[in-house]
């Protein structure tokens, strides 16, 4: 960016200037950018939240450190605009307010969770435009970035526009199917201006044009990787040597920068790096923690690699990451273990656990035990995924072999809700090598079994093993065993195994103990259908429960 000027994004601002327009005349849209890491996603973001003032904006940066954190990008989103919850219709609000941990029940409906937020965007445009920015959306959160999704795709005439910044990546995205504007490397031209902006002094032809062409066009290369070295070593002609990943030479030259500061700068910049929030207070709570004073700041602040004022700010996503991946074990522990220090238990539990547990080495069952009360959070919240992961860490950190076991299971089944069949898988076969009661064992071979259904080669063998496992938990708990039957009774129906296939499970459940001696709901489905798939549905005419 030169002289407020993006160089070489004329065609990229102008679709941008034009959706903007259209959403101060009452039409709304949406857009993700795509492009690799450093091609100028982050600029085109700050350009559209910088603009001319006459829209309100929201805006967050996902941070792979708060990936497992449920809701967490959604609610720093629409966190200015929480005083407006109570004007929500109720089913909306209650699912809002449980999703954000502001009260408690049961686990909210993701679609009340998206018609709520979709409400409160439509309600904060009728004033003033509304334009909505989410940088490193690749960081989503998976809760967030479904919801958020959702009413990227829901939005029409509410004078709302949503901009994403995602990099590219060979993961399936949650924001596939919304418009999308890919970022191409810059022009030769355009490369040489932006190289010139960089003053570097006089260059040889041959060294710029060796930069040009090894940066590739990409414009954070072509400002930040010059700054990492020597004007002596450039006339050399041999400062861009490396032919390793592009983002891996940029944040390269970004570390090479944090090397020069001193330690202390050092220490805060990854205390920086390692609190997603952007919160000066807890950024400084922390830093006192660890001795570190206000003046550490200014050497970052000279360098330009850090802003502090309302929010803490890096140059760019990718220092912040090359900062805390550079960072050794012991250093990352011990900011972790500051942060945990510096955050309130009471306001923000999760994040504290979550501190904790990344400052941990040994295994301490105080801290599992406390990630362990997250996981159940995140599972009222409705964030399985990150009911997983705060589940699977407090296993790996629990000392108990039995008590790990059973965590491990639980972190499988968690996975699996969440669609993550391999690393449930993976995680079943590492609870399987515990010392499980024969309870978690019965439900361990269910579990198999369920994960199995997501794989065509596999389903077929399913229905009989959840057979396998409601015999086995039958003596141990009837409600979940009648209920292992009806999974089997269905999955075998729908593998088309209408013959003896759906019999055979369906003659075990007509023999099957009741939950509960009047028979509750549950227990008339299941009866239902054992006698519909073993007699027929004649008999079912004088049945009792149709009566």
């Amino acid at each position: 960016m030169l002289g407020g000027v993006l160089r070489g994004r004329t065609t990229e601002l102008a679709r941008l200037d034009e959706l903007l327009a259209a959403a101060r005349d009452g039409r709304s849209g949406a857009l993700v950018l795509r492009g690799e890491a450093g091609i100028g996603k982050t600029a085109l973001v700050e350009h559209v939240g910088t603009g001319d003032g006459g829209a309100r904006v929201l805006r967050t940066e996902a941070v792979e450190a708060e990936m497992e954190l449920p809701f967490a990008a959604l609610h720093q989103l629409c966190l200015p605009l929480l005083g407006e919850v109570d004007r929500l219709p109720e089913p909306q609000r209650e699912a809002l307010q449980t999703a954000f941990g502001l009260s408690s029940g049961s686990s909210p409906d993701p679609f009340l969770v998206g018609l709520a937020v979709l409400t409160l965007f439509s309600d904060a445009a009728e004033g003033q435009p509304l334009v909505c920015l989410v940088d490193d959306a690749q960081w989503l959160d998976r809760s967030s970035a479904q919801v958020l999704a959702f009413v990227a795709r829901r939005i029409d005439a509410e004078s709302v526009f949503m901009l994403f910044a995602e990099r590219d990546s060979d993961q399936a995205s949650e924001l596939a199917g919304l418009p999308q504007l890919s970022l191409q490397r810059l022009s030769y031209s355009d490369s040489r201006e932006l190289l010139a902006s960089a003053n570097l002094g006089v260059l040889d032809e041959r060294v710029r044009d060796r930069i040009i062409a090894e940066t590739r066009g990409n414009p954070l290369a072509l400002l930040e990787l010059p700054r990492a070295y020597s004007l002596t070593s450039f006339a050399g002609g041999f400062a861009v040597s490396d032919h390793g990943p592009l983002q891996g030479r940029i944040e390269a030259g970004f570390r090479r920068r944090v090397e020069e500061l001193p330690e202390d700068t050092q220490r805060l910049l990854l205390l920086g790096a390692a609190e997603p929030l952007g919160d000066p207070d807890l950024l400084w709570r922390a830093a006192a923690g660890l001795g570190v004073g206000a003046d550490a700041a200014s050497p970052a602040e000279a360098a330009d690699l850090l802003v502090i004022g309302a929010r803490v700010a890096f140059r760019h996503p990718l220092l912040r990451s090359a900062i805390y991946d550079a960072a050794r074990p012991e250093d990352r522990r011990a900011v972790h273990a500051a942060l945990a220090e510096a955050t309130d238990p009471e306001a923000d539990p999760d994040r504290r656990s979550w501190h904790r547990a990344h400052a941990t080495l040994a295994p301490d069952e105080d801290v599992a035990a406390e990630l362990e009360q997250s996981a159940e959070r995140a599972k009222a919240r409705g964030g399985l995924a990150a009911a997983a992961a705060f589940l699977e860490r407090a296993a790996e950190l629990t000392p108990d072999p039995r008590r790990r076991a059973r965590r491990t299971l639980g972190a499988a089944e968690r996975k699996r809700l969440a669609g993550l069949p391999e690393q449930a898988m993976a995680l079943l076969a590492m609870a399987e090598q515990g010392p499980l009661t024969d309870l978690e064992r019965a439900l361990a071979l269910r579990l198999g079994a369920l994960i199995d259904t997501e794989n065509p080669t596999m389903i077929s063998t399913a229905p009989q093993v959840l057979l396998e496992a409601a015999q086995q938990l039958e003596p141990l708990d009837a409600a979940l065993a009648r209920q292992v039957y009806l999974e089997a009774m269905f999955l075998a129906s729908n593998a088309g195994r209408l013959g003896d296939g759906v019999a055979t499970p369906a003659r075990a459940a007509r023999g099957a103990p009741r939950a509960s001696e009047a028979g509750d709901t549950s227990d008339l489905l299941v009866d239902g259908l054992a006698i519909f798939f073993t007699d027929g549905y004649s008999p079912l005419i004088n049945a009792h429960f149709f009566q």
